[in-house]
């Protein structure tokens, strides 16, 4: 009968005794046994064959023999002709402990409507499968040491002229950064800046919660600037003195959707200059736009007071970690300090999305996620509109979320009613800091980047009657 393929058991650390009785092929017995009985060694492993082992140990392939020879008799292993010997699948002790302590499942609704993820269905295997073994390939001996602090040089001129091209800015190769996602560039510039003598930064309220903690593990206190209609409030900003750097995404604020018009762009701009300041540009997810056209960089607008975040977590998957940040040249040298350096993407991977660029593959897979999810929005919203035409919308014209005003009803309380029927929803106030106004407690943040298209009606429905039980008019 064959055998399922198990891990083998080559290398595993065996203690003999040296100062122990016995000959050494009966310590070996013990040792062996021990290693079974233990559960290091797990039930069908295959054992080295015994010149290899004897070769390890340093001994004479007898010793191995005969070792072996006894387990076998002992009924620990088993041997065949023309195969290698074994470990009994019926041979192992208890599994250690840690094995058994009980292990927090994740709930993993039926229906998950949390904003900020991308269609994880839609992930192009094949494609990235194959840039990733030609970029392995490809690389140079030289290629596979200690890597660039900056990131690999191809990738880094192909997403310079990618963001030149498709985003507006105002760059070159020199001043990006590849890192590990947005997070990890704001934290390196973050750290940059404290040792530049900042000592708080200004974050959009309501906004990214993971981004104030990476702000605050920089060192730094974050200072929370209330949205409107018409974005960040530069006005309020003002009122801050000791804030000199603020974090935007002026393109598609999250999660309030409204995008930074261009008076509060020349103004956010002003403030950057009179303060001898930094804006760090959050480009999350501006290349999905629907309703209206593409809105162009803050940092295409003044290069040496803006830098530009941008990652593959909402194009492509957040799993591949791949981000970049376009700095001024005056801040280069404080992102490579020894306290700034976070942690870059390997380079296999920085050199396959290079390859992605290159081949035009990343431009196709864009293009067929802004139909795929332009279509699935139209279906959330006729569907809201069929089934809660009471509650308004908005924030729907970009990304993949949106926002539903509640009326009659808590928010927290449809979020509750949501989860018991197996939907996982947002509450807008989660991402607020505590300056926003009461309507905040009354609307949800609606993700659909991640939902089936099969399933929109099915989350639509179950939202209705969570919000009918909440108090809310469903109809």
């Amino acid at each position: 009968m064959a055998h399922e393929p198990t891990d083998p058991a080559w290398g595993t650390l065996l203690d003999l005794g040296e100062r122990a009785a016995g000959p050494l092929h009966l310590r070996l017995v013990r040792a062996l046994r021990a290693a079974v009985v233990g559960g290091r060694i797990a039930p069908g492993s295959a054992l080295p064959p015994s010149r290899a082992l004897a070769a390890d140990l340093g001994c004479s392939r007898w010793v191995v023999t005969e070792a072996y020879a006894q387990l076998v008799a002992e009924g620990y292993f088993e041997a065949r002709s023309g195969s290698a010997t074994r470990v009994r699948t019926t041979a192992a002790g208890p599994a250690p402990s840690y094995e058994r302590r009980p292990r927090h499942e994740p709930w993993k609704p039926e229906f998950d409507m949390l904003p900020g993820m991308p269609d994880l269905r839609a992930f192009p295997r094949k494609r990235w499968a194959d840039a990733v073994r030609d970029a392995a390939g490809s690389l140079t001996p030289a290629e596979f040491g200690y890597p660039d602090p900056a990131g690999h040089d191809g990738l880094r001129q192909r997403i310079a002229a990618y963001l030149v091209r498709g985003r507006g800015a105002a760059l070159d190769a020199g001043q990006l950064v590849v890192c590990g996602g947005t997070l990890d560039g704001v934290l390196r510039l973050s750290r940059a800046l404290r040792t530049a003598g900042h000592t708080h930064l200004a974050l959009e309220d309501p906004g990214w919660s993971r981004l104030r903690a990476a702000v605050t593990a920089a060192g730094l206190t974050p200072v929370a600037v209330p949205v409107d209609d018409a974005g960040l409030r530069v006005d309020l900003l003002r009122r801050e003195p000791h804030v000199r750097a603020v974090i935007v995404a002026p393109a598609h604020q999250f999660p309030t959707g409204v995008v930074l018009t261009p008076p509060r762009r020349a103004e956010l701009i002003a403030w950057a200059r009179e303060t001898d300041g930094l804006i760090m540009e959050d480009d999350y997810d501006a290349e999905f736009r629907y309703d209206r056209h593409p809105v162009g960089t803050l940092q295409g607008m003044d290069p040496e007071r803006v830098a530009l975040l941008g990652s593959l977590s909402k194009t492509l998957s957040p799993a591949l970690r791949i981000g970049w940040a376009a700095v001024p040249p005056r801040l280069l040298d404080g992102l490579y300090a020894a306290d700034a350096v976070g942690s870059p993407p390997p380079v296999i991977d920085q050199a396959a999305f290079s390859g992605f660029l290159r081949s035009g593959s990343y431009d196709r897979h864009l293009r067929a996620s802004r139909l795929r999810y332009r279509r699935r929005r139209d279906v959330l919203l006729t569907e809201i509109a069929e089934r809660l035409p009471r509650h308004r919308v908005s924030g729907a014209a970009a990304g993949f979320h949106l926002l539903l005003h509640l009326m009659g009803c808590a928010a927290a309380d449809v979020v509750g009613g949501a989860a018991r029927r197996d939907v996982r929803l947002a509450d807008l106030a989660e991402y607020g800091a505590g300056k926003g106004g009461s309507a905040r407690g009354a609307t949800l943040v609606i993700g659909y980047g991640n939902l089936a298209d099969t399933a929109v009606a099915g989350a639509v429905r179950r939202l209705a009657d969570a919000i009918g039980e909440a108090g809310g008019p469903a109809s």
